[in-house]
């Protein structure tokens, strides 16, 4: 059965760009060497001693040149650097997997020039006021120190102080899989900092490097933070990157496609505070977007089928359906506890029947006056297509590209 709608009618669509702050890190190396120099981080690297650096599973821009801008001054003040996987329960939570998706961004032993130490094994800290047992990476305790490197961004499960960031990757990161299971379990906004207390009064943790991006995905600030500052610094650089974080330009979409979700553009495949859904139980939904229906059209491939987030999405296509691993999804969806996050939504063999049955089901609004929106992914919202009804909202803030842009399909209906 098929649900295109016969002699189906678009919006008249605009291609738009919004215009966001460019300043970005020119020298990455110099710029490292020098916020440590700041803080006099040499000092507090013995020579010949084993120094952990941190690696993430996020798309974080530049991090196999800023990785191994930190191993070098590691190196060169006398250390031994090595690479510490912190990726909580990503990486399929295998220590093969993590290695690998370290391997990805570039940050190879061959590249860094040393070992890669990857294991889910984890020392046991401590435990927080409330019984929550303090997990840490095993290579990384028996390190004489650690440098925590991680980009400083909003999170896609919570709103407080500390989100994504350095606290978090100490919290969860080196936490690895039981880490991250404790803390979904128990609350990530409350517990982050309370375990990040801990890990930094017992792990040999020295100094940590907190990275921002623009709204362009490029680094525009490297900031060498003293161990004792990191909750207060990591909290100051937050509210630095929401103020660059790009945004949707208007609140109320009636049909929002997004061209492909996926790990390297979110954790949870899109953006939650981009689309303004979060699905997670006792925690409230943001008010600052109203969609009535979200389609998301495609996969990346980065994802090696972990659709995390599929849940977000009213409507898909069979294809992305298809690829996914659920194996892959579901270690990770299972750490985060937001089941509602995995289930996959109605979905139709092409792109076209999906959104046709988006326009069928947003209630009585002319098809030519739908306030339609079309997004590449909800990391890289400088250009979009939007209806007319849109555009003629936010034309005063933004620049028209191309006008009178058609909507259409090719042959497999798939959108072009």
């Amino acid at each position: 059965m098929s649900f295109i709608r016969e002699n189906a009618v678009y919006p008249k669509m605009y291609r738009i760009r919004q215009n966001f702050s460019n300043d970005k890190v020119d020298d990455i190396k110099a710029e490292v060497f020098k916020e440590f120099n700041l803080i006099d981080l040499k000092d507090k690297i013995k020579k010949g001693g084993s120094i952990g650096v941190t690696c993430g599973s996020r798309g974080i821009n530049n991090i196999d040149k800023i990785v191994k801008a930190v191993v070098d001054y590691v190196r060169e003040c006398g250390g031994v650097p090595c690479i510490i996987p912190a990726m909580g329960s990503h990486g399929g939570a295998t220590a093969e997997g993590q290695k690998h998706v370290c391997e990805k961004f570039g940050v190879s032993e061959e590249a860094m020039g040393c070992q890669i130490r990857s294991s889910m094994d984890t020392v046991v800290l401590g435990k927080t006021k409330d019984g929550v047992e303090v997990y840490f990476d095993k290579n990384a305790y028996e390190c004489d120190g650690i440098i925590v490197v991680n980009r400083v961004k909003r999170h896609t499960d919570f709103i407080a102080k500390n989100e994504s960031g350095i606290v978090k990757m100490v919290s969860v990161g080196l936490g690895k899989q039981k880490g991250a299971n404790a803390m979904h379990i128990n609350g990530l906004g409350k517990t982050i900092p309370e375990i990040c207390e801990i890990a930094l009064e017992k792990a040999p943790i020295i100094a940590g490097l907190a990275i921002v991006e623009n709204a362009h995905e490029e680094t525009c600030i490297l900031k060498a933070v003293k161990k004792e500052n990191f909750i207060s610094e990591d909290a100051r650089l937050l509210e630095v990157s929401n103020s660059l974080v790009p945004s949707l330009p208007c609140r109320d979409i009636d049909i929002l496609v997004v061209r492909e979700m996926g790990k390297q553009y979110s954790g949870t495949g899109m953006d939650t505070k981009v689309i303004g859904r979060m699905k997670i139980l006792g925690e409230a939904e943001p008010d600052y977007h109203c969609i009535k229906k979200l389609v998301v059209l495609r996969l990346s491939k980065d994802s090696y089928g972990n659709a995390l987030g599929i849940g977000l999405a009213d409507l898909t296509v069979k294809k992305l359906v298809d690829e996914i691993d659920y194996d892959a999804m579901y270690s990770n969806l299972v750490t985060t506890t937001f089941l509602e996050r995995g289930k996959v939504p109605v979905h139709f063999d092409t792109d076209r029947e999906s959104i046709d049955v988006a326009f069928k089901t947003i209630g009585a609004v002319e098809p030519e006056n739908a306030r339609l929106m079309v997004i590449d992914n909800t990391l890289n919202i400088g250009e979009m297509l939007v209806s007319e009804s849109i555009y003629n909202d936010i034309k005063d803030k933004v620049e028209l590209i191309e006008e009178d842009v058609e909507l259409e399909f090719d042959e497999e209906g798939s959108l072009k």
